[in-house]
């Protein structure tokens, strides 16, 4: 058994709106009372640190984590071993603080619930819902008229794709009341 949060992911393919829903996706489930944090796979090579700033002196110099402390935040930067593969997503979970969300972007081949993020112009693009069962749901920038086997919603639906994680995600009290 897990003391993990639940996580729900927002999947897609490059430039389908997946870093515009996970914000407005925290900001609505925020405001709703639920603590969220998010996850974003990378591409190789991300810096978040820049030459010249005290951390990245640390990294350069071979330091294999730098944490940076303030008043304010926090972060801890983990230098991989050459070699030493991506950690996998439990992995990272298991490291953040306590939370009731974790909204996770990207990582595909992951196993928790996902949004697929997708563009009605896009046909030719490979549809992730149809290998992957764990989409539970589709989000539009504007929803076409033929048939899914899956709920498919307009991208600026905000709340009612926010009821649809809360569900999903076993946390029902957070659903918005009936009209």
């Amino acid at each position: 058994m897990t003391d993990h949060p639940p996580c729900f992911g927002i999947v897609g393919w490059k430039n389908t709106g997946k870093t515009t829903m996970t914000a407005r996706l925290t900001r609505e489930l925020s405001r709703r009372g639920l603590t969220i944090s998010t996850i974003k796979r990378a591409q190789s090579g991300f810096e978040i640190d820049q030459p010249g700033t005290d951390s990245h002196t640390h990294r350069q110099a071979g330091a294999y984590e730098v944490a940076i402390v303030a008043p304010e935040r926090w972060a801890l930067m983990h230098e991989n071993h050459p070699g030493e593969p991506e950690p996998p997503l439990d992995d990272i979970v298991a490291r953040l603080s306590h939370c009731d969300l974790v909204l996770v972007e990207g990582f595909k081949e992951a196993h928790h619930p996902k949004l697929e993020m997708r563009l009605a112009a896009e046909v030719h693009t490979p549809a992730l819902h149809e290998s992957d069962p764990t989409v539970i749901a589709l989000a539009y920038d504007s929803v076409p008229s033929d048939s899914h086997r899956l709920p498919a919603f307009q991208r600026d639906s905000i709340g009612t794709i926010a009821d649809r994680v809360v569900v999903s995600c076993g946390l029902e009290a957070y659903r918005r009341p009936a009209r």
